[in-house]
């Protein structure tokens, strides 16, 4: 009788270590936010930059993310197949992307200029200068998550 009092008392404690572990994992966890919070003057927008540079460094592809950049230069239009328009974004982290967005299927980010932030949601994909993110637009068939691009409190998706 006894040793089952102490089992029993060792599998409460053990018990109660665990829900103790998770709580404060859990705590450590951000919150995802899709509202900007303002942080030492600056706008923020707590989304996935660290997966980003994780899937750089891994040299991962296919993972939808959601962020936010500043638009540090536009490109020409890709017209080989779909048309695509593309810009270059750094991150708050410093990491750079390109956004490659198919203008075929969602409307082209009017006004967009050097300096604009943009947010997104679209599909990661692995490259040597940092990642492109495309899909940044609804899909026709619905059979792939959709994405979208923010800008100047627009949405284009």
């Amino acid at each position: 009788m006894r040793r089952f009092r102490k089992i029993y008392i060792l599998g409460i404690g053990v018990l109660f270590a665990v829900l103790v572990y998770f709580y404060r994992v859990s705590a450590d966890i951000p919150q995802r936010s899709h509202q900007p919070v303002l942080r030492s003057g600056r706008l923020y927008v707590p989304y996935d930059n660290e997966k980003i540079v994780e899937a750089f460094r891994l040299r991962t592809s296919g993972l939808m993310v959601e962020s936010q950049g500043t638009v540090e230069r536009i490109l020409p239009d890709d017209r080989k197949g779909s048309a695509h328009q593309r810009f270059i974004v750094r991150l708050d982290n410093g990491h750079t992307l390109l956004i490659s967005h198919n203008i075929d299927i969602a409307p082209r980010v009017y006004d967009l200029k050097d300096g604009d932030t943009v947010l997104f949601r679209g599909q990661y994909e692995w490259n040597l200068q940092g990642g492109a993110v495309h899909w940044t637009h609804h899909d026709p068939d619905g059979r792939h998550p959709g994405g979208w691009l923010e800008h100047n409190k627009r949405r284009y998706e």
